[in-house]
C-alpha cells in the first residue's frame, strides 16, 4: 500500500469544487526531500478509493486516531510516541510538512504512525471504513476569516455527518482553534449534528505546538473542545 506521495494530493481532480486548503509551493529542505524519497515506503500510504484494512496497515488490532492537517507533524508524532497502544493516522497535503513529520517519525522510531498525503475529506469518505476511528483530531484548521471564504471552512454540516460515520460509537472529535469566530461556527455546526452528544467532554491533554506557543506569546486565546460520538448507529 506504500507508494511515492508525489501525485497523491492532486489525484481525482474535480471531485470536490470547494476545498478547505490551498496548496502552497513551500520551500522543501534537502532532509525533507530525502525523507519523502526514502522514508515514505516505511511510513506512507497511497490514497486509494477503497477502504483500508487497518489491521493490515499496523499489523495489530488497536484503537486508531486520525489527525487532519498535521502541519509539520510536531504534535502528531509526540502524541504517537506518548501512546504506543494507539495507532495514529496523519493526513496532510503540504509536502514540506510531510517530509518533516517523516523525519520525526524516524527519529522517534514510531511503529504506530502512518501518513497519507491527500485531501482529508476524500480520505475520510473513501479510504476509511465506517466506525473505524477511536478519535479524530482537528487542530488549528484554516479559519478562512473573510466572510466570502467561510464556505471553505472544513467544519460544515456535511463534514460532521461524515466524521460521525467514521467514528466508532463513543469515539471523540477533538478540535482546537485560536480564531474566536471560527470557534463559534464550530460549536453551532456540532450542535446541529445529533450524532454528537452534548455537552462537550473534557479534551484529552496534549502537547502544545510551536505554532500554538507562539500564538500564546502574542496573546491569542486557544479554544478547545471535544465531543463524544453517540452510541446510536450512524444515520
Amino acid at each position: 500500500m506504500s507508494t511515492s506521495p508525489e501525485n497523491e494530493a492532486g489525484a481525482h481532480p474535480g471531485q470536490r469544487s470547494i476545498r478547505s486548503y490551498t496548496l502552497r509551493a513551500g520551500r522543501i529542505t534537502v532532509a525533507q526531500r530525502r525523507a519523502l524519497d526514502e522514508l515514505w515506503p516505511r511510513f506512507g500510504l497511497a490514497f486509494t478509493p477503497q477502504p483500508l484494512d487497518l489491521y493490515q496497515v499496523f499489523g495489530r488490532a488497536a484503537p486508531c486516531v486520525m489527525e487532519i492537517g498535521f502541519g509539520d507533524g510536531e504534535l502528531l508524532t509526540a502524541m504517537a510516541a506518548a501512546d504506543p497502544a494507539t495507532d495514529f493516522l496523519g493526513v496532510e497535503v503540504h509536502e514540506p510538512g510531510v517530509g518533516h513529520a517523516l523525519l520525526l517519525a524516524e527519529r522517534l522510531g514510531l511503529g504506530n504512525l502512518r501518513f497519507i498525503r491527500h485531501d482529508a475529506v476524500e480520505v475520510l469518505g473513501q479510504q476509511l471504513p465506517d466506525a473505524s476511528l477511536a478519535g479524530l483530531n482537528l487542530f488549528f484548521p484554516d479559519p478562512w476569516p473573510k466572510k466570502r471564504h467561510h464556505k471553505r471552512r472544513i467544519v460544515q454540516p456535511d463534514f460532521l455527518r461524515l466524521v460521525a460515520r467514521k467514528l466508532a460509537p463513543g469515539g471523540i472529535f477533538h478540535v482546537a482553534t485560536d480564531w474566536a469566530p471560527y470557534a463559534g461556527h464550530i460549536e453551532a455546526v456540532v450542535a446541529g449534528e445529533p450524532a454528537f452528544m452534548q455537552p462537550p467532554v473534557p479534551p484529552a491533554l496534549r502537547p502544545r505546538t510551536r505554532f500554538e506557543r507562539r500564538g500564546e506569546r502574542l496573546g491569542h486565546d486557544v479554544w478547545e473542545r471535544a465531543w463524544r460520538r453517540s452510541t446510536r448507529p450512524a444515520g
